[in-house]
């Protein structure tokens, strides 16, 4: 006879009745609180939020000129023209969320001249400052991709661009 079936207290080969079997089991764990998980109810955040939460926050770091791919810039740019549209500050930015934990990736272009360790240090305190403090989310990672650099002659090709649109 195996241990799990005796009852505590009974003599060897007497066995538990299922009723006893099932007061003597172990009890399960009581759930682990945080700030998300109350004796009250839990919270859940979806990772839209947490993607707009790190886009502002690294958008705030010095020497970020934009973020995203060029591909998802050019696509930002004309969003933006049309009347009515918001600008899309979650662009650039993918989120893995667990129940308790996260994981952020940005893509950023930084401007010329700005030591690229130092943004990306920054975007990293920045952000995990923000999405911990907001939403009570650990921040495992923060990876930041640098897709380009933005050069001081690229403004002045982009405003003789504006001039032959307007023509």
């Amino acid at each position: 006879m195996s241990e799990a079936t005796k009852t505590p207290g009974r003599s060897s080969g007497v066995m538990a009745t299922p009723e006893e079997q099932k007061h003597s089991a172990p009890q399960e764990q009581p759930k682990k609180n945080d700030a998300l998980h109350t004796d009250r109810g839990d919270t859940t955040i979806e990772e839209t939020v947490v993607q707009k939460l790190a886009g502002m926050a690294t958008r705030e770091v010095p020497g970020v000129y934009s973020m995203g791919s060029a591909g998802r810039r050019a696509f930002s740019a004309l969003a933006e023209r049309i009347p009515g549209s918001q600008t899309n500050v979650s662009g650039g930015v993918s989120v893995e969320k667990g129940e308790r934990q996260t994981a952020i990736d940005v893509s950023i272009v930084v401007e010329y001249g700005i030591p690229i360790v130092d943004v990306s240090q920054g975007i990293r305190q920045n952000v995990i400052q923000s999405v911990e403090h907001a939403t009570g989310l650990e921040v495992l990672e923060v990876n930041v991709n640098v897709t380009d650099v933005h050069l001081p002659d690229d403004d002045q090709q982009d405003q003789q661009d504006q001039k032959t649109d307007l023509q």
